[in-house]
């Protein structure tokens, strides 16, 4: 309450309606975003912090909150802005819960609230708080970005608060009297609403980072009850040889969402964690649909949460829904393709299939293709098992093509590693002349040891095209004799003639670099010293540095860097200081920052 106070008297008479936020802390951005709202904001988040995004908000919005770029003058209350608030607010060893009721019964969550149940947090020596209006604007959210190029979704309070109430009454049973915990952001809505919003309105604790790290995970779930906030990408890389027995005594729930869960993934954690992942399907724009959990003997279809409607579209089976959490009453008509199946609910409600999406339909060559059916023939060839096909951005003059990204299989990797990519690239070309024609097999392949993710766990189209260079289509190269030491490097920005100097590169770390090796054997990871090294070598490339290291300062690792995953090495010089300032960017968001202090004297070769 004092938190969300200081936020609030930071906006309130501020010019403006608009406001970007970002904010690493779960429990900040709750205080910040409640505050916001409390001064008539419309807080919009971003998934990231990299400089396209920034410039994409800078022409939409007012002003920036939080942890954004220092150019962009981000505001924030001090953090001993709330000291007077929370004595006036009276606050006691209650209050946390209180006033987590208080903001669901603000948000117009209604008589059934978890506010009715626990009380009103006494604030009368504090600000009002008064309630606001079901239609406010509170929200604007973004797609992720994953079947093409992100897009701002706006949200009112209604939609989000009959979102936290649905929750509650299908899961609130199974997460009573646990801390929530979180491998997700939640800057994307799913991340907001099962990690900030649903337990701040009925009061439960909430884990403020997320958990990057399985050997982070593990120890957070073993030290009570909890419930994990999680994605698909995650719960694909729990390494079985981690001690996750504590944990399976604990965990009462785990939720899954972004993307769908392989069966096998589903299967594995559930055993590793004791909990089947309840799988919750639904998007940005729809808020949640339908949710599953599937245990021994379930079918893959789809239960739709009692405040959603569902529907065939006539002609197409296209999925049409209609429910509180959308931005009006209409029938909404997505790209997912469904079907009806015979198996009933609990309460005789007809379950969901889903087929695929029909914007993954593309024509090359006036050929019709379904970028679904290719990506299952590939995994069907038990050569790759995920697998990627997208379309290439257009070149004049050219033809459109697609490109195929792939994650072997142990046959994969074998047929690799004995007879080259040329082989495999045939390999998976006659798997998918089953199902397309010769003039619609994919011109580009890559193999990755995993597929590019987000904060979200999502797999963007932009992360996969930034994976393309101009050799990615050719045979590959005969493995060197020696590991690799440095990254896949290209220029992005030089400009030496600003205030400080600065250099922008693209790097990637190939999955054979010396570094990887025990490091971790099955969930391979850069190690940070290499960071700091590759920092100090490109610093040198492009500046003229000290030739004496001497210290590093406000080093910061935040987000772990995969093999071949690409990230932004961003290098600001300030020769007055002798510095050298880097941070290493991605749509994840900052993976590590520092500044380099060298010994003055000549500069180094």
């Amino acid at each position: 309450m004092a938190r969300a106070g200081a936020w609030r008297a930071l906006l309130q008479g501020r010019a403006g309606r608009n406001f970007a936020l970002y904010l690493d802390d779960s429990l900040e951005f709750g205080a910040a975003l409640l505050g916001a709202w409390q001064a008539g904001k419309t807080v919009w988040l971003s998934a990231d912090t990299l400089e396209a995004s920034c410039a994409a908000l800078r022409r939409q919005v007012d002003g920036f909150l939080g942890e954004f770029p220092a150019a962009l003058a981000p505001l924030a209350p001090p953090e001993n802005a709330a000291d007077n608030a929370s004595a006036n607010a009276n606050a006691n060893a209650n209050a946390n819960a209180n006033a987590n009721a208080n903001a669901q019964n603000s948000a117009g969550a209604g008589a059934d609230s978890a506010a009715d149940r626990r009380g009103v947090f006494d604030h009368s020596d504090a600000a009002p708080w008064p309630a606001l209006a079901a239609d406010f604007p509170a929200l604007v959210v973004f797609t992720s970005g994953s079947t093409g190029a992100a897009q701002a979704i706006p949200k009112k309070l209604s939609q989000l608060a009959s979102e936290v109430a649905t929750l509650e009454a299908l899961f609130g049973a199974a997460a009573d009297g646990a801390a929530v915990l979180a491998t997700v952001s939640h800057q994307h809505i799913y991340g907001l609403l099962f990690k900030v919003l649903w337990p701040l309105s009925v009061g439960r604790p909430i884990h403020a980072l997320s958990l990057a790290y399985p050997e982070q995970l593990a120890l957070a779930l073993a030290a009570g009850p909890c419930v994990l906030v999680a994605s698909p990408a995650h719960l694909k890389r729990l390494p079985a040889q981690l001690d996750w027995g504590c944990a399976a005594r604990t965990l009462r729930a785990v939720f899954s969402s972004g993307g769908p869960l392989p069966l096998e993934t589903a299967q594995a954690s559930g055993k590793l964690l004791g909990q089947v992942p309840i799988e919750v399907y639904g998007s940005s724009e729809t808020g949640g649909i339908a949710w599953r959990q599937r245990r021994a003997g379930s079918d893959e279809s789809w239960l739709a949460f009692p405040s959603v409607a569902w529907r065939l579209a006539a002609g197409d089976n296209l999925l049409e829904v209609c429910s509180a959490h959308l931005a009006d009453d209409g029938w909404l008509t997505l790209a997912d393709r469904v079907a009806r199946v015979e198996q009933l609910g609990p309460a005789g409600e007809a379950r969901l299939l889903l087929l695929g999406r029909s914007d993954r339909i593309v024509k090359i060559e006036e050929k019709r293709v379904s970028l679904d059916a290719m990506e299952a023939a590939l995994i069907a060839s038990g050569m790759v098992r995920e697998a990627r096909v997208v379309l290439c951005d257009p070149v004049a003059g050219e033809r459109q093509k697609l490109a195929a990204f792939g994650v072997p299989t142990a046959a994969g990797q074998a047929l690799l590693a004995s007879a080259g990519k040329p082989a495999l690239n045939a390999r998976l070309r006659a798997a998918l002349a089953e199902v397309v024609e010769a003039v619609a097999l994919p011109r580009r392949w890559r193999y990755l040891d995993s597929m590019p993710i987000n904060a979200q766990g999502k797999t963007t189209l932009a992360a996969l095209l930034a994976l393309l260079d101009e050799t990615a289509g050719a045979a590959a190269p005969a493995a060197p004799a020696v590991a690799p030491r440095l990254p896949h490097l290209r220029e992005l920005e030089i400009d030496l003639a600003s205030t400080p100097p600065r250099v922008l590169l693209a790097v990637s770390a190939p999955s054979n670099l010396l570094y990887f090796a025990g490091h971790f054997d099955d969930a391979p990871i850069l190690p940070g010293v290499v960071q700091l090294e590759w920092a100090i070598h490109y610093g040198r490339r492009y500046f003229a540095l000290p030739a004496h290291f001497k210290c590093v300062n406000a080093l910061k690792f935040q987000h772990v860097i995969r093999p071949d995953r690409e990230v932004q090495l961003e290098l600001l010089h300030d020769s007055q200081k002798n510095t050298l300032q880097f941070r290493y960017l991605s749509d994840e968001g900052q993976h590590a920052s520092g500044r380099i202090l060298f010994a003055a004297g000549e500069a180094g070769v």
